[in-house]
């Protein structure tokens, strides 16, 4: 049987996903969330959450790393995503296990989730051929970091803002946050990117957590 919390910013279409799939002998819905705080309280119940991309407080981005930061078994599927290579590879790489485009029919709906409860992710070639490429990306990094004798120097300030990029917060949320000038939040990434060599926020981020798991 495989467990799904349903979570939407709309109630009301979690009820409609409820009643199309309660026919399906093999799904029980254990529970409907409208927030992330409430997602991550009925997660350790589900085996897969189906959870929407205009979720408050930080989207389904930000419960799908809730859910890989607090260790929980449950597995993040994406429901309402444009075929975007950026995009998919966002989500995949902060630890979803699948996808659902908006387009997507009802059947494609069924096939993800068994797919994902079976360990298998269903991907267009296009996102296949993206995702290798990404792979390709983050083994070049993993040996650059690899070859760092010392962690590179970032000011305690650099710090805090990687680590709020890491969180996927845009510049004007790190200024508020930190109560800085989003100016300021600029030239500190700016800085950031030279200083390891990247040309990303998302590869700063890959780069900095491979060099302090070395470190530790």
């Amino acid at each position: 049987m495989i467990r799904l919390l349903l979570v939407n910013e709309i109630r009301l279409i979690c009820n409609v996903i409820a009643a199309t799939l309660e026919d399906e002998a093999d799904i029980q819905i254990v529970g409907m969330a409208t927030t992330v705080a409430r997602a991550l309280e009925l997660a350790p119940q589900a085996d897969i959450v189906l959870a929407g991309t205009n979720l408050p407080d930080g989207g389904a981005l930000g419960l799908t790393r809730a859910i890989r930061d607090a260790g929980l078994s449950a597995e993040v599927l994406v429901l309402g995503l444009a075929e975007s290579k950026a995009e998919i590879l966002q989500y995949v790489e902060a630890g979803a296990a699948g996808y659902v485009l908006k387009d997507d029919s009802v059947e494609a709906l069924l096939q993800n989730i068994r797919s994902v409860y079976n360990g298998r992710m269903r991907v267009s070639p296009e996102i296949a051929a993206a995702l290798m490429s990404r792979v390709t990306e983050l083994s070049q990094l993993f040996r650059e970091a690899a070859a760092v004798p010392e962690a590179v120097e970032l000011t305690p300030r650099e710090q805090e803002v990687l680590q709020l990029i890491e969180r996927d917060l845009s510049n004007q949320e790190i200024a508020e946050r930190l109560v800085i000038e989003v100016g300021t939040v600029k030239n500190h990434v700016h800085s950031i990117l030279q200083k390891l060599n990247v040309s990303s926020r998302q590869d700063a981020a890959a780069y900095w957590a491979i060099v302090e798991k070395k470190g530790s």
